[in-house]
């Protein structure tokens, strides 16, 4: 067997045999524990402060959203809230909530419990929210701190089961932002005994508060023990919806991609994401489950406008014409990959013609490098290691590439590889010295907005661009109702940074996930809404094979 050691900070526990619950019904069920290889520690385990798909990957085990999403068509459906009614033309939403929930800590879930997490997220101090623009901002565009600035108007609890949210205008993908993990309801009792908003302890992801160690939802499962490199889980015995048939959950750190088909294959672990393309194939091969996601992420070059000439666009432009994108994305990415010149995928239907295309002319990009100026100067381009995201299976072998393309145009590249686990999200979203940088987003809810608004929709320290015109159409756009004027107002945002071109978007990846012979089914979600007690096991298979 092949030994993980090195490619783990923590032993890979093997799949435990099933064992025998009581069912309501009186009669036994066969449990068992479901382990699953992560590409990366969760950096919070406080879905409000994070921003990274590892976090949210367990979070979403522990906690629940007002609303869920349909596993076919993505849209809101019912969850925590049993029905909402929308009312004055679109600034408030009336939520009736289910009355048979309680928090894991034993409190009840209520109206009240839904508003104290509303208004935490409003009046989050300064301090908690660190670099990156967090989801609530990304909806509600603003903090108390800025209240003029801000959609949120309150939220108010009309009766023990009925809250009420106001806005300050009309926010159309309302319903589907809150279906994503950073608007989980957590326990109020939670929150203010392990002081929520104070960041006074440290992981090796940075600084967290004692609640972002120890969630507490109504979901599925229930928080038993976070080390480096595993996350353990137990079923929620007085959880409100399905039982499903696992009882424990492990995430285990595995950060090689090739390290976690070897665990998957040994039948170490029972399923793992962000599937390499040198893995698929053996994967196949071995009769393990190749499962596809429908592509909902979007993999970019950033450009820091802070660094002396990339602030000129003919500087840009020679950055865009310099990449061949079918070159990158073949034999890195999965199959169904496609190249892109838009930041918003496809499947939201609001793609135009009228984006400027950047061929790909490495002679042109030469010649634009030298109207430009460009000294030769060294250009700091920083890439994450020993990681795999939604957006970016393989980071090393992409960057490769790209720097081979922008040497050969006559950029002088400078390599700063940065350990992903040395928050790298952070060090690439704040003020600093690199002129390019690779990373991505992935998508947590249906709308546009969730690509272009969380990107483009606030001066931004990342790519370090400021236009408060495409602001102000982002800020328009986010509140249209859905139809042709919604759709043209997307276009002409997506026209507009082509030709500002403040990041190049190079492909919508595919991203998949392998499981063993033990999962029957697993709930594939676009936009990663896989809760674990909806997956199917078949119990007769051995956790191991002899």
């Amino acid at each position: 067997m092949l030994s993980l050691v090195a490619c783990t900070p923590a032993e890979v526990p093997a799949p435990q045999q099933p064992t025998t619950a009581a069912t309501e019904g009186g009669g036994a069920a066969e449990l068992s524990t479901f382990t699953f290889g992560t590409a990366a520690d969760p950096r919070t385990l406080d879905p409000a402060l994070a921003n990274d798909t590892e976090s949210y990957r367990v979070t979403q085990q522990i906690m629940e959203g007002l609303t869920g999403v349909d596993p076919l068509t993505s849209e809101p459906v019912p969850l925590l809230a049993e029905s909402w009614e929308q009312g004055d033309g679109g600034r408030s939403y009336e939520f009736d909530l289910r009355e048979d929930v309680v928090f894991h800590d034993g409190t009840p879930f209520t109206a009240r419990a839904v508003c104290t997490n509303f208004d935490r997220w409003y009046e989050l101090p300064s301090e908690a929210r660190g670099t990156a623009r967090l989801p609530f901002e990304n909806v509600f565009r603003a903090y108390s701190d800025q209240p003029e600035l801000s959609l949120y108007q309150g939220c108010s609890a009309t009766s023990e089961y009925t809250a009420e949210i106001r806005l300050a205008s009309p926010v159309t993908g309302l319903l589907s932002a809150l279906a994503s993990p950073a608007f989980a309801i957590a326990s109020p009792a939670a929150l203010e005994a392990e002081t929520a908003d104070v960041l006074s302890e440290t992981r090796d992801s940075g600084a967290v508060s004692r609640y972002g160690l120890a969630p507490v939802g109504t979901g599925p499962f229930v928080l038993e023990d976070w080390q480096a490199g595993r996350v353990d889980l137990r079923f929620f015995d007085a959880y409100w919806g399905e039982r499903g048939d696992i009882d424990e959950v492990v995430f285990t750190t595995i950060s090689n991609p090739d390290s976690r088909a070897r665990a998957l294959t040994s039948g170490r672990i029972d399923g793992y994401d962000f599937v390499s393309v040198e893995s698929a194939g053996d994967l196949a091969r071995n009769g393990l489950q190749f499962l596809q996601r429908d592509p909902y992420s979007v993999l970019y070059l950033g450009l820091n406008q802070d660094f002396p000439g990339v602030d000129d666009l003919l500087f840009r432009q020679a950055v865009a014409h310099a990449i061949d994108k079918n070159a990158l994305i073949d034999g890195r990415f999965l199959n169904g990959t496609r190249s892109t010149s838009q930041f918003i995928p496809q499947k939201l239907g609001v793609g135009t013609e009228d984006v400027e295309d950047y061929g790909y002319d490495p002679e042109l990009a030469g010649e634009l490098l030298e109207q430009s100026g460009y000294d030769g100067r060294p250009l700091p381009f920083y890439y994450p290691r020993n990681v795999s995201r939604p957006y970016l299976p393989s980071p090393e072998k992409v960057y490769a590439e790209l720097s081979r393309q922008l040497t050969e145009a006559g950029f002088t590249i400078q390599p700063v590889p940065v350990q992903w686990s040395d928050d790298y999200l952070d060090t690439v979203q704040r003020e600093g010295d690199r002129a390019f940088h690779l990373l991505g987003w992935s998508g947590s809810y249906q709308d546009p907005d969730n690509f272009v608004g969380a990107l483009f929709g606030s001066t931004s320290a990342e790519f370090g661009y400021s236009d408060p015109q495409l602001v102000s159409k982002i800020n328009r756009a986010r509140g249209l109702s859905e139809g042709d004027d919604r759709r043209a107002a997307y276009a002409d945002i997506s026209a507009q940074l082509s030709r500002r071109i403040p990041a190049v978007p190079l492909a919508f990846p595919i991203s998949a996930l392998a499981m063993g012979p033990r999962v029957i089914s697993y709930p594939t979600s676009p936009v990663m809404n896989e809760v674990f007690n909806r997956i199917d096991l078949d119990t007769s298979v051995p956790a191991r094979p002899e």
